[in-house]
């Protein structure tokens, strides 16, 4: 089992949305149906179970949104985020106040569906592409806001994150070739990579995006550290690998485009290192889980 860390930035990440979530749901009369029918002294027992298979990520919200509700509310998490669960599994059991729980249950199954299912998805692309050296990466497709909780779900399914955002990292796409060759009057990946090098601190990775084997070839004179061949065929791929081989084995290499759950297995037996894949944070489907309301007592 993976059991993924979730740090200051996932934390911090989860608080701002979560105000965002429960202003959204609460505004300034709060939780009208729950006020108008269930009596402030009553108690309750959630348990919260799932639905379907997958993989559970996301646990450490549910304390984050009963603690802005209410500080009676007690959490206790049966399991991991990380962890693989079965259809009928308790991952965690909540008790307090019944007006609370009733108030939070739709914010903390929001977060909790949303980045169980983003863990799920990652842990079948991984699981696809076991028994090759190629790692599963997630992109900077994500939802405004939501990144850090997004690339923590996908360390709980196993895979690996690529760049927080731009400002860790170097990645020379087409665009910016474009941009530069114009600006420069130049035109070798090599020099644009060269370029880059000089203008970053040392230990900043230098990554740049080719279409084909001559532009790969031209941006292993760079050398950068990893080069994302795009859109190109298991073949292509193939060939990649080996030019790489003979002339830059240091340099990893890195397949992006179009790679879905039918072909990740044959793009990372081509020998690539690395696999992003967008659709881990963009398309994932929200894994299903639920409250089951275990009784109440006054």
């Amino acid at each position: 089992m993976n059991v993924p860390v979730f740090d200051d930035h996932a934390r911090a990440n989860a608080r701002q949305l979560l105000e965002m979530a429960l202003r959204e749901d609460l505004d300034d009369a709060g939780d009208l149906t729950s006020r108008a029918l269930i009596d402030e002294q009553q108690r309750g027992h959630v348990s919260v179970v799932v639905r379907e298979p997958g993989i559970v990520a996301g646990l450490p919200i549910i304390d984050m949104v009963f603690e802005q509700l209410d500080s009676q509310v007690e959490v206790r998490r049966l399991v991991e985020d990380g962890t693989a669960v079965e259809a009928g599994m308790t991952v965690a059991e909540i008790r307090g106040p019944l007006r609370t729980l009733l108030t939070g249950e739709r914010t903390a199954l929001n977060f909790l569906t949303h980045l169980s299912g983003i863990a799920t998805l990652t842990h079948r692309y991984v699981a696809a592409a076991t028994g090759t050296a190629a790692q599963i990466l997630d992109t900077r497709k994500t939802l405004p806001g939501w990144r850090h909780l997004q690339k923590y779900a996908v360390r709980a399914g196993g895979g690996t994150n690529h760049r927080i955002g731009l400002y860790d990292g170097v990645l020379i796409k087409d665009n910016h070739l474009a941009g530069w060759a114009v600006s420069q009057q130049a035109q070798t990946i090599a020099a644009a990579i060269q370029t880059a090098r000089a203008s970053v601190k040392p230990g900043i990775s230098i990554e740049v995006e080719v279409d084909t084997l001559e532009q790969l070839q031209d941006a292993l004179d760079g050398p950068p550290d990893i080069v994302l061949l795009d859109n190109m065929s298991c073949d292509t791929l193939r060939r990649a690998v080996e030019l790489r081989n003979q002339r830059q084995p240091s340099v990893q290499l890195e397949a992006s485009g179009g790679v879905t759950l039918a072909t990740v297995a044959q793009v990372a037996a081509t020998g690539v290192e690395r696999i992003s894949i967008g659709a881990l944070t963009h398309s994932a489907i929200a894994l299903d889980l639920a409250f089951d309301w275990s009784g109440q007592t006054s």
